[in-house]
């Protein structure tokens, strides 16, 4: 059971209220028909190579096996979470459970009824579709369902977990066809976007369903009570509100509209922004013999995101380690040199700028580094600032040379 940590406010449960997902079109849209995602102009993705091969079909194909002329998805009854509900969701996106019925019970009688079962019944049976994790002998993660994925994440599955497993990559092209008008994608970009949904969106959820600590030992600093599985908690009635009657689906579809917006922008935002930042990481290391002899600056054609990309690209190139800088143009007449870090969220870096530099701002930053237009280096060094590219560049080069103890 999950422990409700904070209560959204009335506000937003009543904005969330207002959404809906049309069976036919199945586009976000609100009651005053208001598309909350827009339709992208541009299709990326034609211009990106890749060397993958287009993999085997894994699994088997998972058309359900009704008895009655209505799809059936189970799930329990009660207090609901956010891996149920965003399991539902996840289904309900693919054309053969679109309109399929949401039935909220733990009668076993009638979940033997359903053509494919979530968060309840105790089994987990991928044959016969039935997806719990409760079970004391459940201890599967993404890495030992799918070795073909080779990934690092050990957080025991959720309800949400185990859907997104098996029917991740199904859902993920069927939300780029409906939303960004993407009819093909290639092998190696909904590899890279599953797996990036899966550690921004999906781990959190089995790790809070869960109770996976997020550090082992001592006391949390501060507490986060609006993280998403709080938020679709807050969608429950109050303790001292009438319990709504068991298998009602009112406030489970709202919570339901809710995680579906978020997750739905996610996996667009993953391969309609994220990934096509690839081709500008590559482009910029192909380019950084050309920029300065050691290979250890980058230059970005633009702002992007940029450093997971870079960690892979340099796997794959067996040049781990070697970029220590990155500079782009911010605007006009606004350069950055950011120092790369030793892993996306460290503020460790390979390499910081100068020392004597660090804290300072323009004239005595100028009259301390001999470097004209530079305006500003952190207090850490991690990150500058220059008005041209000139001096963003020297920036680096000098940083290069300079030592710690300088």
């Amino acid at each position: 059971m999950l422990t409700v940590l904070g209560r959204f406010s009335a506000r937003t449960i009543s904005s969330a209220a207002n959404i809906s997902f049309s069976r036919s079109s199945r586009t976000i849209i609100n009651r005053a028909g208001t598309s909350h995602i827009k339709r992208a102009t541009v299709n990326p993705f034609k211009t990106m190579t890749t060397n993958v091969p287009e993999p085997a079909k894994r699994f088997k194909d998972d058309h359900p096996s009704a008895t009655s002329d209505r799809v059936k998805i189970g799930t329990h009854d009660g207090i609901f979470h956010c891996d149920e509900v965003l399991a539902c969701f996840m289904l309900q996106q693919l054309p053969r459970y679109t309109s399929a019925e949401i039935i909220r019970t733990r009668d076993t009688s009638k979940l033997d009824e359903c053509d494919i079962v979530v968060d309840v019944g105790a089994t987990f049976d991928r044959d016969r579709h039935r997806y719990d994790h409760h079970q004391g002998t459940f201890n599967e993660t993404l890495r030992t369902l799918r070795p073909d994925m080779d990934v690092k994440w050990d957080v025991r599955l959720s309800s949400a977990g185990l859907i997104f497993t098996y029917f991740g990559e199904e859902v993920i092209k069927q939300i780029l066809k409906d939303k960004l008008g993407l009819e093909q994608l290639s092998a190696e970009c909904l590899r890279s976007v599953y797996k990036k949904v899966y550690e921004g969106f999906i781990s959190e959820i089995d790790a809070i369903d869960n109770g996976v600590p997020m550090f082992e030992g001592g006391e949390p600093r501060y507490n986060i009570s609006t993280h998403l599985s709080a938020r679709v908690a807050s969608f429950n009635s109050r303790w001292d509100e009438p319990t709504p009657e068991s298998g009602s689906l009112e406030r489970f579809e709202k919570a339901k509209a809710y995680v579906g917006q978020e997750f739905v922008e996610k996996v667009t935002y993953y391969a309609s922004s994220w990934w096509p930042a690839r081709d500008i990481v590559s482009k910029a290391l192909a380019n950084r013999i050309a920029l300065h002899e050691s290979g250890e600056i980058l230059e970005l054609e633009k702002p992007c995101p940029w450093k997971e990309h870079l960690y892979q690209l340099e796997q794959e190139q067996n040049i781990v380690g070697t970029p220590k800088y990155v500079i782009y143009s911010n605007k006009e007449n606004d350069w950055r040199v950011i120092c790369v870090p030793v892993q996306p969220s460290s503020f460790v870096c390979r390499k910081f700028l100068a020392k004597p530099w660090r804290g300072t701002r323009d004239s005595e930053l100028e009259q301390i580094s001999g470097i004209a237009g530079i305006n500003f280096c952190h207090q850490n060094g991690f990150i500058g600032g220059s008005k041209t590219r000139e001096g963003a560049l020297k920036m680096a080069i000098a940083s290069l040379a300079a030592t710690e103890e300088a």
